[in-house]
């Protein structure tokens, strides 16, 4: 069963094409390093919670809007190679290509698929 790479992040709207510009070159790249799939979401309908909430969870502000993406790999395997190879991509390298939001409020994880209909 496949494997996923979750994401979630703030990101200021008035940055939004520079994130949409960004995420188009790094789906390139992840799908060069393996991937099947890359998903990319802004959001639409994400309510502000009480306890929590993806807003709450990456201190979204004002002048923000919350990002929901994920990249889908073939296997673990796969992606644990990918990555590797991804992290070394000049696309990460943040002296030449600053990421348009705040990467230390950014929430990732990685997922084994359990479910997919």
């Amino acid at each position: 069963m496949s494997y996923v790479d979750g994401f979630v992040v703030a990101v200021p709207n008035d940055k939004k094409q520079d994130y949409i510009d960004l995420a188009q070159s790094a789906a390139k790249v992840f799908k060069r390093c393996g991937a099947t799939n890359v998903v990319e979401c802004w959001a639409d309908n994400v309510p502000d919670g009480k306890l929590t909430s993806l807003p709450m969870a990456v201190k979204c502000q004002q002048n923000e809007s919350v990002v929901f993406s994920w990249v889908r790999w073939p296997s673990k395997e796969v992606q644990e190679s990918g990555m590797k190879e991804f992290m070394q991509d000049p696309i990460c390298n943040q002296d030449n290509n600053p990421m348009p939001f705040d990467g230390k409020r950014m929430i990732f994880g990685s997922f084994n698929v359990i479910l997919d209909e």
